[in-house]
């Protein structure tokens, strides 16, 4: 990944990193909650070799400041929509993972003129189901225990045997990409914007945030959804729901695959999203179009 070493910009007076690299049309990834551009690794390579590929890492994730303030959808939206102008993209395909999914439908929401395609992987904000580990998160007095959870020397030793196993072939993919995320939770600065992330979009009872009213909106934008059928963080009855509720959406599961397809099967996350890139055209969605769609559905309705 020496292509995609990881570069800085200051956006509103805030240090934002992000990795950048291939030519042609182009793929936005974004990753999901206590992740970084670094969840793209296996990836970001191969689709460099025909995109235009750019990797954020949210405010308060990777790389990136973390400052006091928003850590809402809308604000990660925002936040992509003004790096993309830094980095001259007026408009991408816009790929995200869990997370990262919601973040994708609020930019196309809020943004439709940025969003060419979306790529929605084992997304948020489409049902109320998520694992029991991130409900438990969102409780009251959780960020007081955190320190207890997570600190230090237990990330050190978990690199440790991560990188012990991987010698002797007994690497999981989908165990390491978990433990690589929730070990970023060491650090307070990251548990604070972590907790902060967290509860904009999940309260103990679940997802608190929901597209699904709002996805007959992606009509007219090219949408794929791809799914891992053991995915055990956001239940893949979501996709098929969200497959139903988006006119002409693409809907890929993958056999075998947890919460992580780009990091279990990236082989595979590759050629799907290349070939979904290759054989659609790029919408060219505006703010008067959505609202000329929301005035329809309000007609329909009464």
């Amino acid at each position: 990944m020496s292509d995609f070493e990881l570069e800085h910009v200051e956006i509103h007076g805030h240090r934002v990193g992000y990795r950048h690299a291939g030519q042609g049309p182009a793929l936005v990834l974004l990753h999901g909650i206590a992740g970084s551009s670094d969840a793209w690794r296996e990836v970001m390579p191969e689709l460099a070799r025909r995109f235009e590929v750019v990797a954020p890492d949210f405010m308060g994730h990777g790389d990136s400041a973390q400052p006091l303030g928003d850590y809402s959808l809308g604000a990660h939206a925002s936040g992509v929509r003004d790096l993309m102008g830094v980095l001259g993209i007026p408009a991408a395909t816009i790929v995200g993972q869990s997370f990262g999914g919601g973040v994708a439908l609020q930019l196309a929401y809020q943004h439709p003129e940025c969003c060419q395609r979306l790529v929605l992987v084992d997304s948020g904000g489409l049902g109320r189901e998520v694992s029991w580990l991130l409900r438990l998160f969102a409780l009251p007095g959780a960020d007081v225990v955190m320190p207890v959870l997570f600190p230090g020397f237990v990330r050190d030793a978990g690199d440790a045997v991560s990188g012990f196993l991987s010698r002797f072939g007994l690497r999981s993919a989908r165990a390491e990409e978990m433990w690589r995320s929730y070990s970023s939770l060491s650090r307070p600065d990251h548990r604070y914007a972590f907790v902060r992330t967290l509860r904009s979009v999940i309260d103990p009872g679940g997802q608190a945030v929901s597209a699904l009213d709002r996805l007959y909106l992606a009509a007219n934008v090219p949408t794929l959804i791809v799914w891992g059928d053991r995915d055990q963080i956001i239940p893949v009855a979501h996709a098929h729901a969200a497959h139903r509720a988006i006119p002409g959406s693409r809907l890929v599961v993958m056999e075998g695959v947890g919460h992580f397809p780009h990091v279990e099967a990236p082989g595979r996350f590759v050629e799907v999203v290349s070939e979904f890139m290759v054989t659609t055209p790029a919408a060219h969605a505006t703010g008067e179009q959505l609202r000329a769609l929301v005035a329809q559905r309000q007609r329909e309705a009464s």
